[in-house]
């Protein structure tokens, strides 16, 4: 597997609405997490930077993954970060803020996904040619600030992340979301050492329930 550039990733997000976000502490439990997530169809992962050996369980990924999968690296902080974790295999990227790594894999064709907060933000984004942009967090600004935004930016592709529950996709989605970004409340524990895979399973079904779209 190689990188997708904004436009492949774009379509792929698109596609799948869903991008699973595992903040694992250990490499082994984070890719039996992940790939139980692939198991029931969630195809889109961000494995973070934050995980200690986060390389090693991207590669591990990468390597297994089903051909339609896209397996990315967040927290990327810097432009080193970008160069060690495409290193890896990672296809696809996601910032906290609108730091220096963002134009860095823009240049180089990488898929990217800037984390932002304000409307400038998230013009600022869009401009640099990044896919989408991340919401973060989301939770404290709800489905509301997504619909005014849009308002003066119709075609603004926005990613609510952080607090986005099964039960609150919906909202996101009806606001104009062009997906959501979902940590705890979709891997809870499964990223951590005897974590429970099929609770994990369970609630991964009742995402893709909530974004599939008619």
């Amino acid at each position: 597997m190689s990188t997708v550039d904004n436009t492949q990733l774009q379509l792929r997000l698109a596609s799948s609405r869903i991008v699973a976000i595992l903040r694992g502490t250990d490499v082994d439990a984070t890719v039996a997490a992940a790939r139980t997530l692939l198991d029931v169809g969630i195809l889109t992962l961000e494995i973070t930077l934050t995980l200690r050996d986060a390389e090693e369980a991207i590669a591990q990924l990468v390597q297994d993954a089903p051909a339609d999968a896209l397996i990315g690296a967040g927290t990327v902080l810097d432009e080193g970060d970008v160069d060690r974790a495409v290193s890896a295999g990672a296809q696809f990227l996601v910032t906290p803020t609108l730091n220096d790594s963002v134009p860095y894999a823009v240049a180089q064709s990488i898929g990217i996904l800037p984390g932002v907060y304000t409307p400038t933000e998230i013009q600022r984004g869009h401009d640099l040619g990044s896919a989408a942009v991340k919401l973060f967090p989301a939770a404290t600004l709800g489905a509301g600030f997504i619909r005014a935004v849009r308002d003066p930016f119709p075609g603004a592709r926005i990613i609510p992340v952080g607090g986005v529950t099964a039960a609150t996709v919906g909202d996101y989605l009806a606001a104009g979301a062009f997906g959501v970004g979902v940590g705890g409340p979709l891997v809870g524990d499964a990223a951590s050492p005897g974590g429970d895979l099929d609770a994990l399973a369970v609630r991964a079904r009742s995402f893709l329930d909530a974004v599939r779209v008619d």
